[in-house]
């Protein structure tokens, strides 16, 4: 039986919260050297790039020291160095940290901030704001939140209890309630759950129903509406899908507001427009805690704004 073999720790600290790039080179290949593979995995980042950053020194091994030009290929060696972070509009709103001890970090995470790095969010993220604002550079995300949905996000301290946090998401042992704002319909029975197949394919914007056994399980029940024909829900997730709650909104006829993909895939709003957000909230995280075994229950304090203040949320004041 062959040994795993251990990773190395990083020669290279974090920039702004981000973590260095890590590659490992596969173990087998016909490169004579480590820039040639490089250039080569790495060609999208554009003519010239990557065998300049080696060229300057910028790519390092294991020792931290940086990666000849000339050097040989050899296979399952490790490489680091820092990606040119993209240019970033500030996300204009606070991360409020809900609960924070030895294990786990439990933020409420506003709208329009990805949890983790990805695409063109990378320090402007909650993961790279809260290694730099708590001074953890080893915190990581125990699961992810929409970047347009607002709420719960936990994250660990420590990297040998990450595994058991993300274990109780995966195995659905959290239980987690959602608060939206959408039309009312008096014709829409609820409570009830709904049950679908959705299927996220790489390089779509929206997710879709298709047929065949459900993946995807929701209970929509409805909290209260108002006159202006606005109805805040709440909604309970049994499986996690990607956008599941707003695909089954949608599908009962009564889609978030502020959606900007369902029912219609709508152009992208220009950076730094902050206005309408997703009216989706994650309110509660409730599960006991696989490394303490205390119970917890967490609560999110944000106001979905087109519930107290239509108006406002819409623009129009």
């Amino acid at each position: 039986m062959r040994r795993k073999t251990r990773t190395p720790p990083s020669p290279l600290p974090q920039r702004r919260g981000v973590d260095p790039v890590r590659i490992r080179l596969p173990a087998a290949g016909s490169w004579a050297t480590v820039r040639a593979y490089l250039v080569e995995r790495l060609s999208g980042a554009g003519p010239g790039v990557v065998g300049a950053m080696v060229d300057a020194g910028l790519v390092v091994g294991a020792d931290g020291r940086a990666v000849a030009t000339d050097a040989p290929y050899e296979p399952g060696m490790y490489v680091w160095f820092h990606r040119e972070l993209p240019e970033e509009v500030p996300v204009p709103f606070p991360l409020r940290v809900v609960h924070r001890d030895e294990h786990l970090v439990v933020v409420d995470k506003p709208h329009f901030l990805a949890t983790t790095p990805r695409g063109s969010h990378v320090a402007e993220t909650a993961l790279a704001r809260l290694r730099q604002e708590l001074g953890i550079p080893a915190l990581s995300a125990a699961h992810r939140l929409d970047r347009l949905t607002a709420g719960l996000v936990l994250f660990t301290v420590r990297p040998e209890e990450r595994g058991a946090y993300q274990a109780l998401f995966r195995d659905r042992l959290v239980r987690k309630e959602y608060e939206a704002v959408a039309p009312y319909d008096p014709a829409l029975t609820l409570p009830r759950t709904v049950r679908s197949r959705i299927v996220k394919e790489r390089g779509v914007q929206a997710a879709r129903e298709v047929a065949g056994d459900p993946n995807a399980v929701t209970r929509v029940e409805l909290a209260e509406h108002r006159p202006d024909g606005l109805g805040r829900y709440r909604l309970v997730p049994a499986t996690g899908q990607t956008h599941q709650l707003r695909v089954h909104m949608n599908a009962l006829g009564v889609p978030i507001l502020g959606d900007p993909l369902y029912p219609v895939v709508t152009d992208p709003v220009p950076a730094g427009d902050f206005r309408r957000p997703l009216q989706l909230l994650a309110r509660t995280l409730e599960f006991t805690d696989p490394v303490t075994g205390a119970e917890h229950r967490f609560t999110s304090g944000r106001v979905l704004r087109a519930w107290s203040d239509l108006a406002g949320w819409a623009g129009r004041q």
